[in-house]
């Protein structure tokens, strides 16, 4: 009776398109409460592997079909996280599961490795990439190149503020993504290397440890500085955006990401719904008001205390007040009195029988007293809650807290609220759906022609349908929009519901209820078919083969340099230890200053003893940063060590040559071979790399394009964050904080004793380096026997004869006079803190405080 449903597709311009609200899953009731509570996108990880939540309990690669049909029934979007680096030895698998990605109809995937990034594109052009976090893409120099590689969409760095993204909005057309709430890394995302580091487990590899949740004292010159209370120096608070969406929106973000993979899905439930209502009303051209209710809410699903991030731009107090790392809640208030197992205070927020509380014990180190709430009792009688002013007596179970550790002047969180979870369960529990997407429906009804309506998805997507036989006319009861909207709308569990009937009614035509009954039903199976239907889309299968024999090691000549002496470069971190560097024979160096007015008399100094200079690029670039990289091509070095895809652009264009750093994170022969395209001299490896799979980059890429760090101090967290201001400072920002980094030498110790050196560059970011120097001494041998001819040592703040020591050591075990274990035990006998292998050995460090 009815002719087949054609899927027309409607495009809505860019400029029209309500920004995105894109919310985590780590399982399947995570994926349903996001539906059910507004999400219009949803971003998850697999779990074999290759995504940056490796904890999350993730999804099978076996269910991304029904993933996808789960999703694009209920009008939402699909995002599958591949976002770590991968390894020469990995590449297979990761093309099978783009692969399995591609043909399950999963709308993008998210990378960081670029790599992948190329890989994804080669095997199927029709499947988004989106430039994952980890791609640290702070500017519209570095995006530019994430375009050329083929991204549709960049999710800006966390550190930058609402004027940084306005201005990278305006001078790209690059679809921009940014996080509105959740945890905050302190460091820069792809940039952090202190699981690896410190135990063996990489955050580029999806298992941070969080390290900057720990407790750290403070050292300054020497000195330990009592900060009271303050001992989590580097654990942000988490990041609530909610009031600033309309702010978000003007500044051209087109996606909404809300962090929590790891979280629970009365969390996902309870943020989404938050933001949903944000997005709506600012789209309506009105600010949503969030009641006090609406933010404890969402404090009780998760926080650490809520903050605008870097939104409104730098106060470091203010990220970091560093008086706690956990979960804190809601703040009931203090303890006003405690007698005889009951705890008095005047509450700051709701309370009621059955919720949660934590005690602040005050101290780092010290497990936090927590119960439920057994009675409020109000003027001395018993009720079901307190409200907001009421002075109130709260009772606990027998024996479920130490009494000795509850005290007056204690603070009191709120935790747990049991009603608001169940009332968040129920949000997507339910049989039916709870959240549906609106339908417009056009129909043209004339006498003598076929009924036809138009089905208008929200989407833009439309599906057309007409009736077989014409309409006849009406002798009573002429058919009306009203008839329409009444009958067409009855789409009882389905997951669309009728937002409005546009119709045009030609004549007095007539629909008897049956026809509009059986046009609905096939409305009903045209939406699920299209809903469902997989998008048209071409699968290489040999795509990575053919990468490989297209790419530039491939064709390169026969390599020659196993004839050719190992240079050692040495990087310098002040014009003093260049001088001492100079004066112990070595004619290749770096210069990495915080004061890159330095850079002209270290270049004439070098030029003086006839060596060579490359000079370090700080490893952030930011808009109205470039005038960072313009002091540094004027200075006359011989070449530029760049550490971001910013400088990997500028400076070949100035006709400098550059050297590739760790940080662009070159951790696979497809990643190394499109950085060798942009013509560097070199290409650092990847710190994330170990023995094996160092060694398997150089078997698969020219050697002599690669140069091995062979001793360093692991740079650890590379922050936004300035410890300096924070805690040093009576200031809030580099505008104001007085600059005691520039006076000051300060050390973060850690919960085992090591004093790890905080140090920062010229934009005033911070780095805290490992105290305990890295050697991939004992791998020397094979990396020559290999090929490879360059290599680097990173001084930190070695004078004297430990300097010398250092340069000597490794000058001798490149000319095959020392082994590499006598060179790290060596150093290790010298050294004040030691040394050890690190991410070139197998072994974990022994000194990991994770």
């Amino acid at each position: 009776m009815y002719s087949t449903p054609t899927p027309v597709e409607t495009s809505v311009p860019a400029a029209a398109a309500r920004p995105e609200l894109l919310a985590p899953a780590g399982d399947w009731d995570c994926l349903k409460a996001a539906i059910e509570n507004g999400a219009d996108a949803i971003y998850f990880g697999l779990d074999c592997g290759f995504n940056a939540r490796a904890r999350a309990h993730n999804f099978h690669a076996e269910e991304l079909p029904e993933i996808a049909r789960t999703l694009h029934r209920r009008g939402v979007k699909g995002y599958v996280t591949l976002n770590t680096l991968a390894f020469p030895s990995e590449l297979p698998a990761v093309a099978e599961l783009i692969q399995q990605i591609a043909a399950a109809g999963i709308d993008a995937i998210l990378v960081q490795d670029i790599g992948v990034l190329r890989l994804a594109r080669a095997i199927c052009p029709e499947l988004a990439v989106h430039a994952s976090t980890q791609m640290t893409l702070t500017s519209s120099e570095c995006i530019a190149l994430a375009e050329e590689l083929g991204c549709e969409r960049v999710v800006l760095a966390r550190e930058l503020s609402l004027d940084e993204i306005t201005q990278i909005h305006s001078q790209t057309a690059m679809p921009i993504e940014t996080f509105v709430h959740g945890a905050l890394c302190v460091a820069y995302s792809g940039q952090c290397l202190t699981s690896e580091s410190l135990g063996g487990r990489s955050a580029n590899r999806g298992q941070c440890a969080q390290a900057c949740r720990l407790p750290y004292d403070l050292i300054v010159d020497g000195v330990d500085r009592d900060l009271g209370e303050q001992k989590y120096l580097l654990s942000p608070q988490d990041l609530a955006a909610f009031d600033l969406v309309p702010q978000l929106i003007a500044a051209g973000v087109c996606s909404f990401k809300i962090e929590g993979r790891l979280k629970s899905p009365e969390y996902v439930a309870n943020i989404t719904r938050h933001y949903r209502k944000a997005i709506d009303e600012a789209w309506q051209g009105r600010a949503a008001q969030f009641s006090r209710q609406d933010v404890e809410e969402m404090e009780l699903s998760f926080s650490r205390g809520f903050s605008h991030g870097w939104l409104e731009g730098c106060d470091h107090k203010m990220l970091v007040p560093a008086i706690s790392s956990s979960k804190r809640g809601v703040l009931l208030g203090s303890i006003l009195a405690v007698n005889h197992g009951r705890v008095r205070l005047k509450l700051e927020s709701t309370i009621k029988r059955g919720d949660g509380l934590a005690f602040d014990s005050g101290k780092a180190e010290d497990n936090e007293q927590g119960g439920r709430v057994y009675d409020v009792i109000v003027q001395g009688r018993s009720a079901e809650a307190g409200a907001i002013g009421n002075i109130v007596e709260l009772t606990f179970g027998h024996d479920s807290l130490d009494w000795e550790q509850i005290w007056p002047g204690q603070r009191v969180f709120k935790t747990d609220d049991p009603e608001l979870t169940r009332r968040l369960r129920k949000s997507y529990t339910g049989e039916k759906p709870v959240r549906r997407q609106p339908l417009v429906i056009a129909a043209e009804a004339e006498v003598g022609q076929p009924l036809r309506l138009v089905v208008r998805l929200p989407n833009g997507r439309e599906v057309r349908l007409q009736s077989e036989e014409p309409l006849a006319e009406a002798n009573k009861h002429a058919l009306s929009a009203e008839t329409l909207a009444d009958q067409l709308g009855r789409l009882g569990g389905t997951p669309w519901e009728l937002e409005r009937v546009e119709a045009n009614i030609i004549g007095k035509p007539m629909a008897p209820f049956s026809v509009l009954g059986k046009l609905r039903h096939a409305m009903i199976e045209a939406l699920e078919a299209f809903s469902q239907a997989l998008p048209p889309r071409s699968i290489n299968f040999n795509a990575l083969e053919q990468l490989r024999v297209e790419s530039t090691f491939s064709a390169s000549a026969a390599d020659g340099t196993r004839s050719l002496p190992a240079t050692l470069f040495v990087l310098t971190r002040s014009l003093p230890q260049l001088a001492e560097v100079l004066a112990a024979g070595i004619r290749d160096v770096y210069a990495d200053f915080a004061d890159i007015r330095e850079y002209r008399q270290a270049v004439e100094h070098v030029h003086a003893v006839g060596g060579r200079i490359w000079l370090a690029t700080p490893r952030i670039q930011k808009p109205d940063e470039m005038g960072i990289f313009k002091l540094i091509a004027k200075k006359g070095a011989d070449g530029v060590l760049v550490r971001n895809l910013a400088g990997l652009s500028y400076f070949p264009q100035q006709g400098l040559p550059v050297v590739c750093d760790f940080s662009l994170n070159a951790a696979n022969e497809l990643t190394a071979d499109w950085l060798w395209s942009r013509g560097p001299q070199r290409i650092t490896p990847s710190y994330d790399l170990n023995r094996e799979q160092l060694l398997e980059l150089v078997d698969a890429v020219p050697p002599q394009w690669l140069e091995v760090v062979l001793h360093q101090h692991m740079p650890l967290f590379h922050m936004e964050h300035c410890v300096f201001c924070s805690v040093m400072s009576p200031g809030t920002n580099k505008t104001n904080c007085g600059r005691p980094c520039d006076v000051h030498r300060v050390e973060l110790r850690d919960r085992i004793g090591v004093e790890h050196p905080l140090k920062a560059d010229v934009g005033c970011r911070n780095t805290l380096f490992n105290a305990v120097p890295q050697s991939g001494a004992e791998l020397v041998p094979q990396l020559l026997t290999r090929g490879v001819r360059s290599f680097r040592i990173e001084l930190l703040e070695e004078t004297g004869s430990e300097l010398t020591q250092v340069l000597d050591l490794y000058q001798q075990l490149l000319a095959g006079k020392v082994t590499g274990k006598d060179v790290w035990s060596l150093l290790r006998a010298t050294n004040r803190v030691g040394v050890t292998r690190g991410t070139l050995e197998e072994r974990k460090n022994p000194l990991s405080i994770m």
